[in-house]
């Protein structure tokens, strides 16, 4: 008699098993079949929560158990436990490099360059073949995030000429085709086009389209796939042109999905904290101080209050890294330009027990306060890349940092230019009127000097939004009359529905810990 099927690992119960010593592909282990043969069923049914469950469940255990330095069985091995199914195929490789990415070190060009093909195959049968299935929107994050992970990492890695054999250099000039940047954005683009996504979003806005409502999936048997990509796909636009310093475009790319709303990217985690945290270091970089700060302190307090329940996730990691990188870019933008009011509570108090040092320090504006900013921004900011493939003459050197410090330097040059400005805004903060020679006279210029201090003030603290509309950054604005100074400033607004909403959040703690205690 058969051993009973486990639900939630996708595996039968049996005896620990080990593989050969050394890596053989074409040894599959029982477990092994077991979870492909059950993981091929659920696809071809359309059984979103048992494919979900071996996906984040099974696969992982296995890997854990018996793949933790070792690759997963080739897919030519595993065919017959599918019927040889070439989509089931096409996603099996994709998570076998996909854990040889994680796990084995070091990869090859040509193992990268097969995953490139692999995707390649798998995309091009999503845009242009019928995929009767649907899958975990969780899995299809995963495979848009690692698509553009590999992109990254496979930069990177060409980008390190130094040490780099004989065989390497032949075989990054074989490959020199693979993971192209056009080609990696033509698809991502060919998945938003081909899936209609954008005229998806606008009619679900008048109430035509269910797409957010039912979290993507197609209830009435038909296939979520491509439009899901094609989501998803906006959010991996936009990380790779902030990986190449094109902020601009990568916000257009996201405009259809509204962050005012939830929408199918605040489902997955994963999706939530990149798509935040790549907008929001866009908008900095553009100057968006404020838009940044709004956004940051939003994702920062939902971490804060579901950190706890995505602990067993093989995300968590990622989680807590993007959470500490993102407590740095709200460090700086607050540096940059103060908008208290925009911070919760409790957020704030995170962010003073991390860097309240150092924020003191950027407020300075001083050779300290530069090295701050410098600190945060190289820990918080993207891994940039160089996407041009390397010249492979002699002598080889290294230039994968070459676009981090090409954007360092622009990101410092925008401080420096900042600092031209200091004072001018503990100045204005302490008075409603001013003349400009007495200002003049307590920062030591000229009239002229302090004048063009005074635009240059303006010019920085308004930026351009995605509308195309000039906007204020600043907490105060002023405007002279006949050499006189007029400050304005803004007065916050209390918010007493968010009192209201912590103070409900604190009783459901103080109940759930009184429930805990054991009564005698």
């Amino acid at each position: 008699m058969a051993a009973p099927y486990d639900r939630e690992d996708g595996l039968a119960p049996a005896p620990p098993q080990h593989a050969p010593d050394a890596y053989d592909p074409n040894y599959v282990p029982d477990s092994v079949k077991t979870f492909v043969v059950h993981l091929y069923r659920h696809i071809r049914d359309k059984n979103v929560y048992e494919i979900h469950q071996m996906y984040e469940g099974g696969f992982q255990r296995l890997s854990d158990r018996l793949f933790r330095d070792a690759p997963w069985p080739s897919a030519e091995a595993v065919a017959p436990y599918c019927d040889g199914d070439h989509v089931f195929l096409l996603l099996y490789r994709e998570l076998w490099y996909r854990h040889a990415h994680a796990r084995l070190s070091p990869l090859t060009a040509a193992h990268r360059a097969e995953s490139w093909t692999n995707y390649c195959d798998l995309f091009t049968v999503v845009l242009h073949g019928v995929v009767n299935m649907q899958l975990p929107n969780q899995w299809l994050w995963d495979m848009v995030d690692e698509f553009v992970y590999q992109f990254q990492s496979f930069c990177q890695y060409r980008a390190k000429l130094k040490n780099k054999t004989e065989d390497e250099l032949n075989q990054l000039q074989q490959f020199d085709k693979a993971w192209n940047v056009y080609g990696v954005l033509n698809y991502l683009q060919a998945l938003v086009e081909k899936s209609m996504i954008t005229q998806i979003l606008e009619r679900e806005k008048e109430g035509l389209e269910q797409f957010t409502a039912t979290d993507g999936y197609d209830y009435e048997g038909g296939s979520n796939v491509l439009k899901v990509l094609g989501y998803y796909s906006m959010i991996g636009l936009l990380r790779i042109h902030c990986l190449l310093g094109d902020y601009h475009t990568g916000l257009k790319c996201l405009a259809p999905i509204d962050l005012n709303q939830q929408g199918v990217y605040t489902i997955v985690i994963g999706s939530h904290i990149s798509t935040i945290y790549h907008y929001g270091f866009a908008n900095l970089m553009m100057r968006r101080y404020v838009e940044a700060t709004r956004e940051f302190n939003k994702i920062l307090l939902y971490i804060l209050k579901y950190k706890q329940y995505h602990q067993k996730s093989p995300q968590y990691d990622q989680i807590l890294k993007k959470n500490e990188q993102m407590y740095a870019l709200l460090a700086i933008c607050l540096s940059l330009c103060p908008q208290n009011k925009l911070i919760d509570e409790n957020v704030s108090t995170q962010l003073k027990e991390k860097y309240n040092d150092k924020m003191t320090k950027m407020q300075r504006y001083d050779d300290e306060a530069y090295a701050a900013y410098d600190e945060l921004f190289s820990y918080a900011c993207p891994k940039f890349i160089t996407p041009s493939p390397p010249v492979l003459d002699q002598p080889l050197t290294n230039y994968n940092q070459d676009a981090y410090r090409l954007q360092l330097k622009l990101f410092l040059y925008e401080v420096k230019q900042q600092q031209l400005l200091s004072g001018i805004r503990s100045y204005l903060k302490l008075y409603s009127t001013i003349t400009i020679g007495k200002l003049a006279q307590y920062m030591e210029v000229d009239e002229a000097t302090l004048r063009s201090i005074l635009m240059t003030y303006k010019h920085k603290m308004h930026s351009v939004d995605s509308d195309g509309k000039i906007v204020s950054s600043a907490d105060f604005d002023f405007y002279i009359v006949e050499d006189i100074i007029h400050i304005v400033e803004s007065k916050p607004t209390k918010s007493h529905g968010d009192y209201f909403l912590r103070q409900i959040l604190k009783f459901e703690e103080m109940i759930g810990e009184l429930e805990k205690v054991q009564f005698d």
